[in-house]
């Protein structure tokens, strides 16, 4: 068992060796999360303990994504995945309450319904295409549903016909078409390696922190939930 989770794990263009820094840039480019986290946190702002919770769950991201592309063994996913995975949960409910107005148990079905549904989406869409699609798209599929839920929670805010609603369904829909944007430099990681060495995921890194940012940003400003 403990050789599994000490298992080397080789995924990224960048990396040619076992080496601790192997993927400067990948692990570098974390720290873009750690700088999104101390700027969320500075005083002189209304208090907002729950965007503030948001803006320690970055840091936790960048640190364990920078464990991840230093160590790139098997646990040390487990610490780069699971931080992303409670953001987006946690923001889906976050997003429900604060954006919509949906109180606090609806709410909570609400993202329980999406967990499950992006649970399973990739392997909807795999048998319906008769092929796993993962490797397609250096498994970046896993995140459609949270650009899904972007895009449709922004257009709900839209849809609300007041001002507020307005700005943040535009915030929403912008900060998608940019996730998009990194989602795309995550999956043309290995597709350009042989005509860029250092790879693009780096730069999935760099725009996710900008999108992770602007997801807290929005939420603070739209304030607690009623």
């Amino acid at each position: 068992m403990a050789s599994g989770w000490w298992e080397p794990v080789r995924d990224y263009c960048e990396r040619t060796g076992p080496e601790l820094f192997a993927e400067p840039l990948n692990a570098a480019s974390n720290a873009a999360f750690v700088v999104a986290a101390i700027l969320l946190l500075r005083r002189g702002r209304a208090p907002d303990l729950v965007a503030d919770a948001f803006a320690w769950l970055i840091g936790a991201i960048g640190i364990g994504s920078a464990l991840f592309h230093t160590l790139a063994v098997q646990w040390a996913m487990l610490a780069d995945v699971i931080p992303i995975a409670l953001f987006i949960h946690a923001y889906f409910f976050l997003a429900l309450r604060r954006f919509l107005g949906v109180s606090a148990l609806p709410a909570l079905a609400g993202t329980l319904a999406f967990a499950v549904a992006a649970a399973l989406f990739e392997p909807a869409l795999a048998g319906l295409a008769g092929r796993p699609l993962g490797p397609l798209s250096n498994g970046s599929i896993g995140y459609a549903p949270a650009a899904l839920a972007l895009f449709g929670v922004g257009a709900a805010s839209l849809r609300a016909g007041n001002r507020a609603g307005h700005r943040d369904g535009a915030a929403l829909i912008g900060l998608g078409v940019l996730f998009l944007v990194s989602l795309t430099a995550r999956t043309l990681d290995p597709a350009l390696c042989p005509l860029l060495p250092i790879g693009t995921h780096w730069l999935w890194h760099l725009l996710n922190a900008g999108v992770l940012y602007g997801l807290v940003r929005a939420a603070r400003r739209a304030g607690p939930a009623p």
